[in-house]
């Protein structure tokens, strides 16, 4: 199945998308329920599906975990910060992710605004799984059972902002909080099954700025599969459904790797007007423009404490 929403009469409905129309589940349908089921419920409701207009996000979305799977990527953007592309050992160890903002998922088509005091905006073009049903403390075996399907993520990165702020050593914060896209579609596993193998997903990711290539991969140089990914998130804790589990940036999938292989801002930032669109074999396509952002209100520098008094 193909899975997309659209907003009718302000509420936002799922149904199975076949072509250029979406078949609507009813309001009270529980879409993790008809997914884990692996059939569709009775379509209440016949609508057009356009993916190049404005569409909604494919899933209700409970998290978002992004994690850094690619290992050109991780090289790229570290030499882009530090000047030394040599990946750390630690990366190897474990598969690293943070948590952003499950509230500023967006669907395809709809603007992106300028963050706050942004003057580096960059993309990141992903992968997501998205869980279907719970588990807990899931081995590997287990995991990929409780994938309901896969959608394009473009990770939204204030790269000025995420710099300054992963100085204090937490973060990502501000510099990832304005946008993720979602979309066009949730597509579940069944169709893509032919070009899977090991639990990897050999699917071509394209992304282009005003129609211009930036950048490109397979899907398939995950250094970890997303079952193996689900395993490390569940280690301890529950996963439920609705969350939203990211590959990471794929190896030439944002600006920043590609500055840290030329030594220089090119392609350039992300300015207001450029239409960002990512392709992903098997999925489809997304697009947003940037748009102007709301006004920076300054938040005043942390009162320091006095020096030289011990603690009580």
């Amino acid at each position: 199945m193909r899975i997309g929403s659209l907003p009718v009469d302000g509420v936002r409905r799922y149904g199975v998308v076949d072509g250029d129309r979406i078949d609507l589940f009813p309001e009270t349908a529980d879409l993790f329920e008809v997914l884990v089921a692996g059939e569709a419920a009775a379509a209440s409701q016949r609508s057009a599906w356009d993916e190049t207009a404005s569409i909604g996000v494919p899933v209700p979305v409970a998290s978002i975990r992004d994690f850094i799977t690619f290992e050109q990527h991780t090289a790229g953007s570290l030499r882009a910060i530090t000047g030394n592309s040599e990946v750390p050992a630690a990366w190897y160890e474990a598969p690293a992710f943070y948590f952003t903002n499950p509230h500023a998922a967006i669907g395809s088509g709809t603007a992106v605004p300028m963050p706050p005091g942004c003057e580096v905006l960059d993309f990141e073009l992903e992968v997501a799984a998205v869980i279907g049903k719970a588990g807990f403390n899931l081995s590997v075996a287990e995991a990929a059972d409780h994938i309901a399907g896969f959608t394009i993520l473009n990770d939204w990165s204030a790269r000025d902002l995420q710099s300054r702020e992963m100085r204090v050593g937490l973060g990502p914060v501000k510099g990832k909080d304005t946008a993720t896209t979602l979309g066009p579609v949730l597509v579940t596993p069944d169709e893509l099954a032919d070009r899977a193998s090991g639990g990897r997903y050999d699917l071509a990711m394209e992304v282009f700025v005003n129609d211009t290539r930036i950048g490109g991969d397979t899907l398939a140089n995950m250094a970890w599969t997303f079952a193996e990914l689900i395993a490390y998130a569940s280690r301890g804790t529950w996963v439920r459904p609705g969350d939203v589990l990211g590959s990471g940036t794929c190896g030439s999938g944002c600006l920043a790797e590609l500055w840290g292989w030329h030594c220089d801002r090119q392609p350039p930032p992300l300015r207001i007007g450029d239409t960002v669109r990512m392709t992903v074999q098997g999925i489809g396509t997304v697009h947003n423009t940037v748009v102007a952002g709301p006004p920076l209100h300054n938040v005043p520098p942390a009162r320091r404490a006095r020096r030289g008094r011990s603690p009580a």
